[in-house]
């Protein structure tokens, strides 16, 4: 018998909320003194145990399968466990045996028995079957909250048995990372490093990567800290994403630092490298430093991708500088760099933003000639530019192509038509296209129902205003100041002050209420 370690294992759970995730953080800060591996062991097998080994090892290395499915019944965890050690040199036989098992005889399959096909995978470097192998075990046991100290300890203490390698660990702490489990791959990589283990770069990147794909990059630069600390070296990839998750948070002179701490490391920086820095800056509208960072780009022999054009034009859009952008498009395709369904989308959207439907249609026949599919967004843009101009029939056509190119309305969709409709002040279109959107399971955002009570209210329907406020009370979306103060005045004026009062007290009621509102 197995003795148990005593390690300081804890009961963990994958995070559910804000917070649990923010202790993961705290939990990376723990400092732990390695112990060495223990000297685990199983039985020599005696008995009826050794016949059963020996004639089942005979049929396997002969691959007489036939005559093992005639002993799968006397299968045992014990004697699983043995049949694997014995094939262990041939990992292939190794893993055709455990999955023989899985499918003839499951309950001998123990914790025991699959640390020791992992230890046999990693140490022979197929850590893809490995992974494989451990997702089942981690999704197939969702409920059992000590799993992980379990599978850890099973894996620890077959760890001498096996000559094992110490990636078996690193393939653990990965495939957490890569189930976005970010408490239990935290105590996998805290637990390593008590036995003086650390994961590979590649595994530590994975980490890095998921937290970052949930807005986590406060944890992620914790993480990476500690990385730091236990002297894991970073690759590009690495500062890449360190520099991605600095920008997100607003530090863009932190992120301008590790960029410039790649040279000291002897890391070229990449296109990536330069792109993540470029979005940092043209998020914060700092659009001339970021054609800066482009030259430097391309002076360092770097040439701009896609990805570069197309960020700094979506920021010269959204600033309102479409001749810029333009000049960043032409430039593009003198540079051989072919625009894509994003480069034209996001003009696209540009100009129907300017309200310049002339040139949006032009981009789109272009985008037709160059043979570059058009997309949902593409039509939606589209569709926004001719509503905001007011040519409903127009973008009535388009919304009817929608169907030929098979693709589904969405908000977006629906947001646009309503505008046009709102745009023509024919508020009781906008609302019959407003109820459609809600029957196909649409959901209006502040801005479509915004611009919905404000055409009720030009057209002074105040109890239609009301209607559209009650939406947005169900929804739990605050109305702006403004537009519930010319309701409440519109209201009041038509002697519906109840209905006014009434309105006001279910927005505190539900804590919806502006703070700059005043009723005059």
């Amino acid at each position: 018998m197995m003795k148990s370690p005593k390690i300081p294992f804890q009961k963990i759970s994958t995070p559910r909320t804000s917070m649990e995730l923010t202790n993961v953080a705290k939990l990376i800060e723990r400092k732990w003194n390695p112990i060495p591996l223990p000297h685990g062991t199983i039985p020599e097998p005696k008995g009826q145990d050794l016949d059963y080994v020996n004639v089942a090892h005979s049929h396997l290395i002969h691959f007489d399968w036939c005559k093992l499915d005639k002993l799968a019944s006397g299968l045992t965890p014990f004697r699983v466990k043995h049949l694997l050690l014995r094939t262990q040199k041939d990992y292939v036989l190794s893993l055709e045996f455990f999955k023989w098992v899985e499918l003839k005889n499951s309950s001998s399959i123990t914790l025991q028995t699959h640390s020791i096909i992992l230890h046999i995978l990693t140490k022979n470097r197929k850590f893809k079957s490995a992974e494989t192998i451990l997702r089942r075990v981690i999704q197939l046991s969702l409920g059992s909250l000590d799993l992980p100290s379990k599978l850890f300890e099973a894996l620890v203490y077959s760890y001498r048995i096996c000559d094992s390698s110490p990636r078996v660990f690193d393939a653990l702490f990965k495939t957490y990372a890569h189930l976005k489990k970010f408490r239990n791959a935290t105590d996998t990589f805290s637990l390593m490093k008590e036995y003086g283990f650390l994961p590979t770069i590649e595994s530590c990147n994975a980490y890095l990567s998921s937290l970052i794909s949930l807005n986590r990059s406060d944890i992620a630069l914790s993480f990476y800290k500690e990385m730091q600390r236990s002297h894991i070296s970073p690759n590009v990839y690495t500062l890449n994403m360190v520099i991605g998750a600095f920008t997100k948070l607003g530090n863009t002179e932190k992120a301008v630092k590790v960029f410039k701490e790649m040279e000291k490391m002897n890391i070229s920086p990449t296109v990536a490298s330069y792109n993540t820095l470029i979005a940092g800056y043209c998020s914060q509208g700092l659009l001339s430093t970021s054609l800066k960072l482009k030259k430097l780009m391309e002076k360092n022999v770097l040439r701009p991708n896609e990805v570069t054009y197309n960020t700094l034009m979506n920021a010269f859009c959204k600033a309102g500088k479409l001749h810029e952008a333009g000049k960043l498009f032409k430039e593009m395709k003198t540079m051989d760099v072919a625009p894509n369904t994003i480069s034209y989308n996001i003009l696209i959207d540009g100009y129907s933003q300017a309200e310049n439907s002339e040139m949006a249609g032009r981009l789109f026949e272009e985008m037709s000639v160059n043979g570059i599919k058009a997309d949902i967004i593409t039509y939606n843009a589209l569709i926004l530019g001719l509503c905001k101009e007011g040519k409903t029939r127009k973008a009535a056509y388009l919304v009817k192509e929608l169907d030929r190119e098979k693709f589904v309305p969405n908000s977006s969709t629906f947001s646009a038509i309503i505008t046009g409709q709102c745009v023509r002040k024919n508020s009781e279109r906008a609302l019959q296209l407003y109820r459609s959107m809600i029957r196909t399971g649409c959901h209006p955002n502040k801005a479509t129902l915004g611009m919905l009570i404000s055409t009720f209210i030009e057209n002074e329907d105040y109890d239609g205003a009301a209607m559209v406020l009650r939406e947005m009370l169900e929804r739990s979306i605050s109305p702006d100041p403004g537009t519930l103060s010319e309701l409440c005045n519109g209201l009041c004026k038509d002697g519906k002050e109840e209905v006014a009062t009434s309105l006001c007290k279910g927005l505190e009621a539900r804590h919806l209420m502006p703070e700059s509102f005043q009723k005059t």
